[in-house]
């Protein structure tokens, strides 16, 4: 058993002197960022821009519902109402969604975030939320 434990240590310390004969590998040459900017100076973030949540997505709704019976939206629209957010049922079916929806107001998407939506997940069982194109959306105003 020494024998073998011997063998594998000058097995282990050939191995490391061959690994260190080696020639070291070169880092590889990165152009300058300058190069890859073109048109775009600087990268900043959406808040630096001044564009409020609603105007980045002119053409995306948030819609929150995808409850069954047309006493619970009415509910969820009175809950939203009671948290100062505008929200209109909308008419019609959703594509690809079950259910009864509210399409929020873009000026009220701010007001509905995650802890929210947890909160009113626990009310309403069926609770769902989607963003969704605009485009072909009517509401019951």
């Amino acid at each position: 058993m020494r024998w073998l434990f011997l063998l594998l240590l000058v097995l282990n310390a050939f191995y490391y002197v061959w690994n260190q004969q080696q020639a070291p590998l070169r880092a590889k040459d990165v152009a300058p960022l300058s190069l890859y900017k073109g048109s775009q100076q600087e990268i900043r973030l959406l808040k630096e821009t001044g564009a409020t949540a609603a105007g980045q997505r002119r053409d995306e709704c948030l819609v929150v519902g995808g409850v069954s019976a047309r006493e619970q939206l009415e509910a969820l629209r009175q809950r939203l109402v009671s948290l100062d957010i505008n929200a209109a049922p909308v008419s019609g079916q959703l594509p690809g969604a079950d259910g009864l929806w509210l399409k929020v107001s873009p000026d009220s998407e701010r007001l509905l975030d995650q802890t929210v939506l947890d909160a009113l997940s626990n009310d309403f069982k069926d609770l769902k939320h989607k963003i969704i194109f605009c485009q072909g959306i009517a509401t019951g105003e």
